[in-house]
């Protein structure tokens, strides 16, 4: 295996164990400071409200968590095995997938160790907007939307830094 490619893949590897240990971190102040159902309010726009999802993405297909929890781990299977075998990928690409498997991770962890993914983040004054997420939710988020936005956009991905 190549050397740029060795230090991709250490670099996805240590992304995700990052958000995995940021995502589980805050799962556990906030188990230990909020009861299910609690809310902090931490400004009029950011409360933070305990709450248990046994479902899916925004809360759909209640008390399928452990369906999601499968799913979830064959893509992250997929996922890695993709970028084991691919050639000549971007850095970005390890870094925003290495974001993705340690949120998706994260939210496979909650629902072995809880039964459900802790969800705490309850943003307000968003029209229409009803959902509470977590920071494994966020870590998917920071890889996916630069992933799709840059594919949409015909774009290219940025260039790697440093040296081969």
């Amino acid at each position: 295996m190549p050397l740029t490619k060795s230090r991709h893949l250490f670099v996805f590897g240590f992304i995700a164990l990052a958000a995995v240990a940021l995502a589980q971190t805050v799962n556990t102040l906030i188990l230990s400071r909020l009861a299910v159902g609690e809310t902090l309010v931490v400004n009029p726009l950011l409360w933070l409200t305990h709450v248990r999802n046994t479902g899916g993405i925004f809360g759909s297909f209640q008390g399928g968590g452990w369906f999601f929890a499968f799913f979830t781990l064959c893509i992250l299977t997929g996922v890695v095995i993709y970028l084991v075998r691919a050639q000549g990928m971007k850095l970005f690409n390890y870094i925003c997938l290495g974001l993705i498997t340690g949120g998706g991770l994260s939210n496979i962890l909650d629902r072995l160790l809880f039964g459900a993914v802790i969800d705490y983040f309850n943003v307000q004054q968003i029209p229409f907007w009803k959902y509470i997420f977590n920071t494994a939710d966020v870590m998917i988020h920071l890889g996916l939307w630069p992933l799709l936005l840059l594919t949409w956009l015909g774009m290219k991905t940025p260039p790697n830094e440093g040296p081969k």
